[in-house]
């Protein structure tokens, strides 16, 4: 075979121990990296979908096909008191950061602070973006050596300096604002001369890395939101240099699905025709059935009323309404089932590359329903959201759910989706901030299929994922600047001791508090105050027992005085730990003023208008921009 070694009995010996010494040098690299693996800190990977509620999904009592998350629950543990702030880029802010909104940027959504900025000047904590006062957990870990990446909604500042490439992702596909059409499809920027974007304060709505890119001709044909950021995901994972795959990574995939407006392909939405049809309060019964039967609510559970606000019964709808209502419904489960399809992508991937059992995944909603109606809000003077629909979109049967179609589904179909709790999104009660959150991580969890009932936050994941890497936190100080440190707490006790039911993340003096202009609310233990202003509550704070009211129907102030008066000092604690100041009079008071001095300006009322629409209306505002900009003096 080897003529040169033809007769020489020494070359042959020669040959057999560099044979001998090649083969054991393999070998003891295999070791070494099978070692090396072993001992590598382990990948995270943070899910979010967007508004979706405690229970769409099958492992959390829903109908919707949801087979992945359903796997993932059966090979992981179920949160069933976990809590997000009550809408989307506070509780993006509490996520990153492990800290309270107020601290980290958003004690006040960006949308909520452009109409009335002058109140939240040089008030830290209210800057409408994620602050640097705080370390991004993508920071920390980046400078650690982890490779990390992002695709997806981001929400948390729209200029370049405070994108996600910025704060510590260096793999990013972005959209920066709250929401936008599923299918990138925007009508209203056809034969626009100027580009919206200067009205968002920003530079642009799309980033890939750090570069802002054009969202009409950089990205795919056949966009879809769910699936398309999950195609850069896996990109980014698979484009990973040799050096790149030796790090761990951090990946963080926060759908904007499934946020209105609700869309998806149709051959998604037909699996789902005619399963909504008999109505919203039939659906909250199927799901509190199924809740109680998976012992994730008590038997007993006293649920809260089917809020419906200037809607009327699913019984006095007309046979059109009631089509056009399920048909919303039908779009929004499709879009559920995307975001399950897409999990299960990448988990077949991790699996390929052998990475799954090693990567920490935490599977979450950032708020609870969308219940809000939409179509009477003004958002420019003599506009309605119906009216600028209305213009530009087609919302008859059957185009509801299409690229150009917007929808929404109301209140009742929200209340459903969070049952047995009370009320929706934006709401410091329950249901607003109670939401699903599942975990899969076997070093750790050694079964699966569990369930927790103990308080956890989502400030708890960063110091959990420090835990787990082995990581302190950098305050006081990171990257040359001062940062605080986090509120949250690890998980590890749960995660090392899941069936010991009587482990608590927050102890009995812990205090964990909400507010967003002036919707507030408190906890500590199983109690907890709440307060909603008028014209959405009642003025007064309110006070529960969660251990036994789940629904927050039957209010303790009155017959309790001195808890409430305890927990009220507990909000005053939360109130000054945090920062905040009281900003709901001031804002209100602010906005009648601002319409009392100007209300024979136009441009006045579309400034005043602007931010609330980026919040209710993307795709509207780039549509008559250019048409009001013109008649600005």
């Amino acid at each position: 075979m080897w003529p040169f070694l033809a007769g020489s009995t020494l070359r042959c010996a020669l040959l057999g121990v560099f044979l001998i010494s090649v083969f054991s040098a393999f070998l003891f690299d295999r070791g070494l990296r099978s070692t090396m693996l072993a001992q590598k800190q382990p990948n995270f990977l943070i899910i979010v979908a967007d508004d979706l509620g405690f229970s769409d999904t099958s492992p959390y009592g829903g109908e919707i096909n949801t087979p992945n998350l359903q796997r993932l629950a059966d090979e992981g543990i179920r949160m069933t008191d976990f809590h997000t702030a009550a809408s989307c880029s506070p509780t993006r802010a509490m996520l990153l950061s492990g800290t309270d909104s107020h601290i980290a940027g958003l004690g006040c959504m960006a949308e909520k602070i452009r109409k009335a900025p002058e109140i939240f000047e040089n008030k830290p904590g209210y800057e409408g973006y994620l602050n640097y006062r705080v370390a991004a957990v993508g920071e920390i870990l980046q400078d650690a050596g982890y490779f990390t990446l992002m695709s997806g909604k981001w929400h948390l500042g729209l200029e370049k300096e405070l994108g996600p490439y910025a704060r510590g992702f260096t793999k990013v596909l972005s959209f920066l604002p709250g929401g936008g059409n599923h299918f990138n499809h925007e009508p209203q920027l056809y034969g626009l001369k100027e580009q919206p974007s200067a009205i968002f304060k920003g530079d642009g709505l799309w980033m890939r890395h750090g570069e802002f890119i054009n969202g009409s001709t950089d990205l795919p044909k056949n966009f879809y939101s769910t699936n398309t950021f999950t195609d850069y995901f896996l990109d980014f994972l698979e484009a990973r240099t040799t050096e790149e795959r030796a790090q761990p990574f951090f990946g963080y995939l926060p759908f904007t699905a499934p946020h209105w407006p609700l869309q998806a392909p149709q051959e998604v939405v037909q699996k789902y025709r005619g399963k909504y049809d008999d109505g919203p309060v039939a659906l909250r019964d199927r799901r509190l059935k199924s809740l109680v039967e998976k012992g994730l609510v008590p038997a007993d559970v006293d649920p809260a009323p089917l809020q419906m606000p200037k809607t009327k019964p699913w019984g006095e709808l007309s046979e059109e309404e009631k089509l056009k209502s399920s048909r919303a419904m039908e779009v929004y489960a499709a879009m559920v089932e995307l975001i399950d399809v897409n999990i299960g992508r990448v988990r077949t991937y991790l699996e390929k590359t052998g990475e799954l059992d090693n990567t920490f995944i935490v599977f979450m909603s950032d708020n609870g329903a969308e219940g809000q109606l939409l179509e009477a809000l003004p958002v420019l003077a003599g506009f309605t959201v119906e009216d600028i629909v209305k213009k530009y979109y087609d919302n008859s049967l059957d185009n509801i759910g299409n690229h150009n179609s917007f929808v929404w589904y109301g209140p009742q179909w929200a209340g459903a989706a969070t049952a047995p709790s009370r009320g929706t999104k934006s709401h410091t009660t329950e249901g607003g901030i109670h939401c699903p959150c599942i975990v899969r991580f076997p070093p750790l969890l050694r079964q699966g299929g569990l369930v927790t009932n103990t308080l956890t936050t989502v400030m708890d994941i960063v110091p959990t994922i420090l835990d787990l890497a082995g990581l302190e936190h950098p305050a006081p100080s990171f990257r040359g600047r001062e940062v605080v440190p986090v509120r949250g707490k690890s998980w590890r006790p749960i995660l090392e001791q899941p069936n010991n039911q009587s482990i608590r993340i927050y102890g009995d003096t812990d205090v964990v508090g909400w507010e967003q202009l002036g919707i507030a609310a408190v906890r500590v233990g199983d109690f907890k105050a709440l307060f909603i202003p008028p014209p959405k509550g009642s003025g007064k704070w309110e006070l529960y027992d969660l251990s036994k009211d789940l629904g927050e129907v039957h209010d303790l102030a009155e017959s309790h005085p001195e808890k409430l008066q305890e927990m009220l000092h507990h909000y005053e604690t939360y109130f000054q730990e945090t920062g905040m100041f009281d900003s709901h009079t001031m804002y209100h008071e602010a906005l009648k003023q601002g319409k009392g001095i100007n209300h024979n300006s136009h441009i006045s009322g579309l400034r005043q208008g602007l931010a609330l629409l980026q919040e209710i209306l993307l795709s509207a505002i780039k549509g008559v921009w250019d048409e009001i900009f013109k008649k600005e003096p």
